[in-house]
């Protein structure tokens, strides 16, 4: 685990990746001319980190700046009177999520057309960075973002909805900007679709109003919107609102930096410098949390009873994002506590350890990070009286896992590239 988060370090991702001479920024070995000003603009979960990586590579050159990142995520962040940082709420927006967005776009429409803006983009940005289109207000944006959060719908089709009510999202913030735009992306999105990571604000868009619409009718949210966000949609159907940016333009450049399947690589080498047989199964695992433990779980039993597909000591290695459908009123937890707690039925008895991790730290709204089971979890949930199955129906796995030793607490991470699970069968 520790190798596949520093593999993923937010600020070796940004140092390792571009460069400044004095007069090009280079990034992977494109050259940017810098003639006027340069101006920093970070959001997201792992902002701190990344801007501090940048401000070492260019310093004092940087006319203004401004970091948005989540409450608690501000420690050791760049301490320059210039650069302004704003905590702000995560995964659910607050008022500092509105004010961070809005320092924004003031700080894109002061770049000239001789000026660059060096933009650090890393997941959470879709919250941390919120401005609600015109009369949508931040309630009805947060009441919005709740009711996908809870429907089990996936992140890029959360972030949709997301881009199609939003002032910044679906290349928005980069239609502001007169200069150059050169932005560096930690991805959290499976697969790394540059549009979908933080809702791609500076990025062309693919998705509409239609595909935005499909998604809360899909989800069974249509009907529980705030009627401002119904209506705005109703209007971008009829062609009345304005779109998510359509084509690429010719100023803005984005570079993905770090993503899930660089920190899953990295375990990789680290098991088999241990002696494991390693394996990574897959970089681009999505389904709800407690049927994909159940697949994962089968695969180790069959090499824990079976020998086979590989042999043991074996480690296997997936990274991606599973959900959780909640319906109704539900108990404290997350995804990864989700999935740590299902797995540990299917592997009960065995000589067998899964780790469920969110790689920023935290795991749905708690101080957990994920889960870590074994072949003893399940008997020691059942001597502690625990049922599993009606706490996995209600969605409280948090208590469950404490009781029993079983979360998995790393405290903010200062990464975040999706979620991972590492077995070991010995």
């Amino acid at each position: 685990m520790n190798a596949a988060l520093k593999a993923a370090d937010p600020y070796m991702a940004v140092k390792n990746s571009f460069g400044f001479d004095g007069e090009w920024l280079i990034v992977k070995e494109e050259k940017f001319r810098v003639s006027g000003k340069i101006y920093l603009l970070a959001f997201g979960k792992a902002a701190c980190a990344m801007a501090k990586a940048a401000y070492e590579v260019l310093g004092e050159k940087i006319a203004e700046g401004l970091i948005v990142t989540k409450y608690g995520y501000a420690a050791n962040c760049v301490d320059d009177s210039k650069i302004t940082v704003i905590e702000a709420g995560h995964p659910v927006p607050d008022e500092n999520s509105m004010r961070g967005a809005l320092a924004g776009v003031e700080l894109a429409e002061k770049v000239g057309e001789e000026d660059l803006l060096l933009v650090l983009i890393s997941g959470g940005g879709s919250a941390l960075f919120t401005l609600p289109e015109d009369g949508i207000s931040l309630d009805d944006k947060i009441q919005t973002n709740e009711l996908l959060l809870k429907s089990g719908a996936k992140i890029y089709e959360i972030n949709t909805v997301r881009k199609h009510i939003s002032k910044v999202k679906g290349g928005k913030l980069a239609k502001l900007v007169k200069g150059t735009v050169v932005s560096l992306i930690l991805s959290d999105v499976v697969g790394d679709p540059l549009e979908a990571i933080a809702s791609g604000p500076t990025v062309s868009d693919p998705t509409t109003f239609e595909d935005a619409h499909r998604v809360l009718r899909l989800y069974g949210v249509w009907d529980k919107l705030p009627e401002s966000v119904r209506k705005h949609i109703e209007k971008g159907l009829r062609g009345e609102a304005e779109e998510t940016l359509k084509e690429d333009l010719p100023n803005v450049h984005n570079f993905i930096v770090g993503s899930g399947a660089i920190a899953c690589e990295a375990a990789k080498r680290k098991a088999e410098e241990l002696g494991f047989n390693a394996h990574i199964l897959t970089t681009t695992l999505e389904g709800k949390a407690r049927e994909v433990a159940l697949a994962i779980g089968s695969l180790i039993q069959e090499i824990a009873s079976r020998n086979r597909p590989f042999e043991r000591p074996a480690v296997l290695i997936a990274g991606g994002e599973w959900t959780v459908t909640i319906e109704g009123e539900a108990g404290l937890g997350g995804p990864n506590q989700e999935f740590a707690l299902s797995i540990a039925r299917k592997i009960a008895g065995l000589n067998a350890v899964v780790l469920a991790l969110d790689t920023d730290g935290t795991d749905g709204p708690t101080d957990a990070s994920g889960g870590i089971v074994d072949g003893s979890t399940l008997e020691n949930l059942k001597t502690a009286g625990i049922g599993v199955e009606e706490v996995l129906k209600k969605h409280d796995v948090y208590r469950a896992l404490e009781k029993v030793g079983a979360l998995l607490k790393t405290g903010p991470t200062g990464t975040n590239v999706n979620s991972l699970v590492i077995a070991v069968i010995p």
